[in-house]
């Protein structure tokens, strides 16, 4: 029941990446804001598709593997991940004008990312009835 519980989350998680990532696309500026910086692009979206670019490709990876039933792989790709969300609630929180709340979606990725990560590699694989 962990490990379903576990992949429905890993599957949310990649599917919001992807969402994320084409909202950097798609609405650069708004995307931006959500993410937690200001930034004055003056026309140049260079840094958003980068940015967009990375979230979709996470999103993919996590969801291929879960359809894939890879439960190691997406411990592993969880885990790995957490670097992603903790670097961008670093970045987050050395703006002078953000503060916790603005920072609380990567603190609370990077819980998410490490506590599944940790159960999805400590879960034994069940074996299936013949």
């Amino acid at each position: 029941m962990t490990t379903k519980i576990s992949y429905v989350i890993a599957l949310l998680v990649g599917l919001g990446m992807i969402f994320l990532g084409a909202r950097f696309f798609l609405s650069p500026e708004a995307a931006t804001a959500g993410y937690g910086i200001h930034f004055n692009s003056n026309g140049d979206y260079s840094f958003h598709h980068i940015k967009g670019i990375r979230d979709i490709f996470s999103g993919v990876l996590l969801c291929a593997f879960v359809l894939l039933n890879e439960r190691r792989a997406v411990g592993v790709t969880l885990l790995a991940g957490t670097m992603i969300s903790f670097t961008d609630m670093l970045i987050v929180l050395s703006k002078s004008y953000n503060g916790v709340p603005q920072a609380m979606p990567h603190i609370v990725a990077t819980i998410l990312l490490s506590v599944f990560g940790v159960i999805l590699l400590a879960t034994k694989p069940q074996k299936k009835a013949l």
